[in-house]
């Protein structure tokens, strides 16, 4: 099975889950790239449950496309679980939906500049509850950590719509 077969695969009972509850999710995703929501778009259907989703891949980006000012990250790292949740709160907001669902890290081949080594990733959902983790793959493949963040943020919205 490809790695995007896996996401669909999670994407398909995510979405099955989200239509029988009439939820509905918007995403931010950042070292994913769009991973996590072509995975969800990738379903037939995907009108019901998905409202949008941006990758906030820079300070730029997320003032741009998220509203959220350089205020409101100061003294915050962007690949970290305080980040991830201000971003899956925001979005969540911004399009008035059930779940917000973020990703934030370092894909690779290197680290970013906090530190973090590549395969690195905050994650954050944000709804009837939060929750926030940290991922490391330990790999420095690219296209390998992109699937991973983001079959781990579809992993994480299907743990989250089981409560």
């Amino acid at each position: 099975m490809s790695d995007f077969e896996t996401l669909s695969a999670l994407a398909g009972r995510l979405a099955e889950r989200l239509k029988a509850s009439e939820q509905t999710v918007a995403v931010a995703e950042s070292s994913a790239g769009g991973l996590i929501s072509a995975a969800l778009l990738a379903v037939p259907g995907a009108s019901a449950y998905f409202l949008g989703g941006a990758v906030v891949y820079t300070g730029r980006a997320r003032m741009r496309l998220l509203d959220i000012p350089r205020e409101a990250v100061a003294g915050m790292r962007s690949a970290s679980e305080p980040y991830a949740l201000l971003l899956a709160r925001t979005v969540r907001e911004q399009f008035a939906a059930d779940w917000g669902l973020s990703e934030t890290g370092a894909a690779g081949p290197t680290g970013n500049g906090y530190g973090d080594a590549a395969g690195h990733s905050c994650l954050a959902v944000s709804g009837p509850f939060e929750h926030a983790l940290t991922l490391e793959t330990g790999d420095a493949d690219r296209g390998a950590n992109m699937f991973a963040f983001a079959g781990a943020a579809l992993k994480l919205l299907l743990t989250a719509t089981e409560s």
